[in-house]
């Protein structure tokens, strides 16, 4: 019984150190966006599947999360669409659609945010700094009624607030904004390397 408790146990910790490796690697993903995606985009375009993207240097705030979780393995615009071809009604209709549409779909915040509590990465909203870690993905409600999307970085502000890996207007960014605006989303994602650790 020993034998396998000590297994049980040293499973969980090597889960546990995947996934604290995997988080500050989005975190880099996201911020070897900065300097690079210096425009915001929002125009419709169409994409190449799976793994479609628009030109590096422009995008919005769902593309840095897009950008950063594929170097993580998982590919949104694929996860998102498969899921969407399945379990469309679980989804926003917010744009009137009536099939999905994997040059877009994975670029909203609200399927983003629907994907992400489809898979169980939701978490309390927080109120304290210390309630969020560094690669957890946070959605907002900005005052002008907008959904806004980012990653939470490594590094803090001067009062000891994480930084927030965005791109809000003015192309991808390491701020300090996580309670700027009403947070209506927290989520801690779960990369496919963290599941083959299981």
């Amino acid at each position: 019984m020993r034998v396998v408790a000590r297994l049980a146990l040293g499973a969980l910790l090597s889960c546990i150190a995947v996934q604290a490796a995997a988080m500050p690697a989005l975190v880099d993903a996201a911020r070897a966006q900065v300097g690079v995606t210096v425009r915001y985009d929002p125009a419709y375009a169409r994409l190449s599947y799976p793994g479609g993207d628009v030109p590096d240097d422009r995008g919005v705030c769902t593309d840095v999360i897009v950008r950063a979780l594929r170097t993580q393995g998982l590919d949104l615009q694929r996860a998102i669409h498969e899921d969407m071809r399945t379990a469309f009604a679980a989804y926003p209709r917010d744009w009137g659609a009536r099939a999905p549409d994997r040059n877009i779909d994975h670029r909203r915040v609200p399927n983003q945010m629907r994907w992400f509590e489809r898979q169980g990465w939701q978490r309390p909203i927080g109120e304290r700094p210390a309630d969020f870690r560094p690669g957890d993905i946070v959605a907002w409600r900005l005052r002008s009624g907008q959904l806004h999307i980012g990653i939470v970085s490594d590094r803090r502000s001067a009062a000891g607030t994480p930084l927030i890996l965005h791109n809000i207007a003015r192309g991808t960014r390491e701020e300090d904004l996580l309670f700027d605006h009403t947070i209506i989303g927290h989520y801690r994602p779960e990369p496919p390397t963290v599941r083959a650790a299981r």
